[in-house]
This record gives structure tokens, sequence and C-alpha cells, in this order.
């Protein structure tokens, strides 16, 4: 009788999604004892990086990148009325959006830049699709391969790990280091393109990948101390790259474009900005652990609430709540105002926003204007009738169907992520 071949078994299905800290500490502990692969850096960088961050020393401090002119590296024009530039980023002007509807037009998007943006020809972008968790050696695709796979849409906002940082000084009287977003590095779109699962089914994955790093095609990164740590990347459990990650081609029904990741770039529903890639031109799929400076050495918290070593590799993004209104806005006394914003979560859909004007003394409902989703935010408006002139404040806090509520303070970490206090937004009665 004749045998049956035996093949290596494809994944087919998306595995349970497992708890991210448990995830981030295993493959830190996996690259430490040698089990773990440092993707394209030298043993003795990622040690001078462990240092500096305080995972060697417990005394944490910012890895900063060289200085540059503001807003050098965008392409798109950046109008003062809709965007703060912030060295190499810009940051959207919340009060911008009170007339952009649901998404964020791309015009109006914020921009993060770690180099700057490369403007890459559509017609000749390819992706590799390699590794040691496919069979055989793996697959490259075009543009015209992905859109002739089935597309799926996704609304879903990208967001910044930092955003919100400078209310830990300004609110908080705490020293951070990093860009001092106000609350402008968020956007949201709706994405369209391939499924990362179906890409890596067509490449071979097996059942035995554990890791899925895409890789960006913008310019090296070097850190203020001549470091380079080459282009940015940053390792997937492969459970999570099987499940709702795309490689999108599209932002709001057009092409996407140069600032915002194009031709193709990851959209990592509700995890921090930086798991998002842009201008993604390979992505490793590995049978072993792999380690990136920015899943340990970056976006992890420091400070004295958190071990020496620091906390778990960020993944979900937080909760926030945000008001469509220029800081210390002129509002007339004994008039009746509407007032917008908008509220959004990593970790479940909005499920309510709360208004106060009196120091957070009293909270009231605001009404919700979009069906509340995962990994999107949602309109809102209140009503309110101010009767004392001078300084006032108007606080906004959201509720996530997680059952989460946004805190009076957010625990302070010295790189100012995750910002998730409700914000004292200063007004001006007159």
């Amino acid at each position: 009788m004749r045998r049956a071949r035996s093949y290596p078994r494809r994944v087919t299905t998306p595995p349970y999604v497992p708890d991210e800290t448990a995830y981030d500490r295993r493959r830190l502990r996996q690259w430490r004892t040698g089990r773990a692969r440092a993707d394209g850096v030298a043993r003795r960088d990622l040690m001078k990086l462990l240092a500096a961050a305080g995972l060697a020393t417990g005394l944490p401090s910012a890895l900063a990148a060289p200085a540059s002119a503001a807003g050098a590296g965008i392409v798109k024009p950046l109008p003062e009325e809709w965007f703060t530039v912030r060295g190499t980023n810009a940051e959207a002007k919340f009060a911008s959006f009170a007339d952009t509807g649901h998404h964020t037009p791309a015009s109006r998007f914020f921009v993060r830049n770690h180099t700057s943006t490369p403007q890459l020809d559509p017609k000749t972008w390819e992706l590799k699709v390699w590794g040691s968790g496919l069979e055989g050696a793996g697959r490259t695709f075009t543009l015209a391969d992905l859109k002739r796979l089935p597309a799926v849409t996704r609304s879903a906002f990208v967001e910044c790990a930092g955003n919100g940082r400078s209310f830990f000084t300004t609110q908080q009287g705490q020293e951070v280091s990093g860009t001092a977003w106000t609350l402008g590095a968020i956007g949201s779109a709706r994405w369209r393109g391939a499924r990362l699962a179906d890409v890596l089914r067509r490449a071979g994955v097996r059942r035995d990948a554990v890791d899925v790093l895409p890789r960006g095609l913008d310019p090296d990164y070097v850190t203020a101390d001549g470091t380079n740590l080459g282009r940015v990347r940053r390792p997937l459990p492969i459970a999570k790259a099987l499940d709702d990650v795309i490689l999108a081609y599209e932002m709001n029904g057009e092409p996407l474009g140069p600032d915002h990741g194009a031709p193709v770039r990851v959209v990592v529903p509700s995890w921090i900005g930086i798991a998002s890639i842009k201008w993604v031109g390979d992505i490793e799929v590995s049978a072993e652990p792999l380690y990136s400076p920015w899943n340990t050495d970056f976006y992890r918290l420091f400070g004295a609430a958190y071990p020496p070593e620091g906390s778990a590799s960020l993944a979900r993004q937080t909760l926030k709540s945000a008001l469509e209104l220029p800081w210390n806005a002129s509002l007339s006394a004994g008039a009746g105002h509407r007032i917008t914003g908008r509220s959004w979560s990593g970790t479940g859909a909005v499920a309510r926003v709360e208004i106060s004007t009196d120091d957070g003394r009293t909270w009231r409902r605001a009404r919700l204007h979009d069906t509340p989703r995962r990994a999107d935010w949602v309109r809102w408006s209140a009503s309110w009738r101010p009767t004392t002139p001078g300084p006032a404040a108007i606080l906004a806090r959201a509720t996530d169907t997680s059952g989460r509520t946004q805190p009076t303070a957010t625990q302070h970490n010295t790189q100012g992520y995750l910002f998730d206090a409700v914000v004292r937004h200063a007004v001006t009665v007159v």
C-alpha cells in the first residue's frame, strides 16, 4: 500500500491570543538566555540599550533621535490651523476634527516618523515574506498580488503610545521624556487591504511559527549616541498576526499617502501605533522567538512603580477622551454651548462618556453619536450654559465595555506612555 506523504501542518484558524505580558516577559527571558534572536542588532548594542533604558541599571533614561529641523521629512502640507509640528512629527489639533465626520481625512491625520517619509513607487514595490516559520523559501507579493486577495475594510484608530504625554507635566507636575504630544497623535480611518492571515497562509506559514516581524522601508533609525538600529520593526505573536491585522493599501477609499505608509502599511487594531508598521517591505515569520528594540527596549514603562527591568512591552492602547475645542477657548456666560469630543479605548468599545463642569464633583452623561465598536472611537456631545465669568475647565471621562473608567491620574512612567487620566480642558467664560 502506498504511504501518504507527510507535510508540515499549516495554521488554518487563529489560535487564542495569549496574554501579552506573559508573552513579552517570556521573550525577554529567552533573549537573555540565548534562546531568542536579536534581529539585526549586535548583542553589545542591545546591552548598551538595555543599560540606557534602565533594564540593566534600574535607572531609566530616554533614548532620543538626533535633532532635526521641524517637520523635516514630512511630504504633505502642514497648515498651522490643523497641525502642531514637533520635530519629525506633526500632531493634529484636535479641535480641527469637529467638522470632519467620523473618519479623519488623510490631510489632517497626524504623522509619527522615526526618521523621514520615503516615497516608494507602487509599481515596483514588493513584499517579501520569509523565515524559518514557513514551508520552503517563502514568497514575494506585489501590490497587484495583494489586491487579488479578498479585501477587508476595518474602521480603526491608530494612536501613538505617547499621545497625551505632555499632561504628565502640565497636569500632574511630573517630568517625562519624549515628544510633548497633547491629544492629537491619533486618527481614525477606514482602512482597506488584505488580511495578514491570508498572506501568511499563501506564503506557507507552519504550525510551529511563533513570531511575525514586519519591517518598514523608511531610513535606518540611529539613536543620539550613534547606535544604528536599522529599519523600524516590531515582532507580533503569531496569534495576533492571524487575528485582525491587515496589510492596508487604502485609507478612506483612496490609496495611502506617502506619510501614512504608501503603498502598503500594517494596521494592528487596538494596539499602540508602533505595531502598525508603515511602508512595510518584508515580513519575517519565525519558528524561534524574535527580539527587537521596538518591543523590549522601547515602548516599555519605567519608573518607581515598575520593576527595574521595566514593565512588559506595550501592546493594547489605553482609554482616552478629548474635546473638539481649542485650548482656553472663550465661551460666553449665560449662553448655551454644544460641547463635542471623541472617546476611544484599546480594550473594548466605549460604553459611556460623562462630562463635568464643576471640577469633577458631579458628572452627567454625554450623547453618543456613533455605534460603539472595538478599536474605534465614538463622537459625543453635551450642552453647557456657564454662568460665572472667569477661568474654568471641562472634564470628559469614558468607560468601556471591559469596565475600565478613566482615572483622575495616570501612574507615572519616565517616558510618558499611555496617559489615560481625565484631562482638565481649560476654557475661559466671558
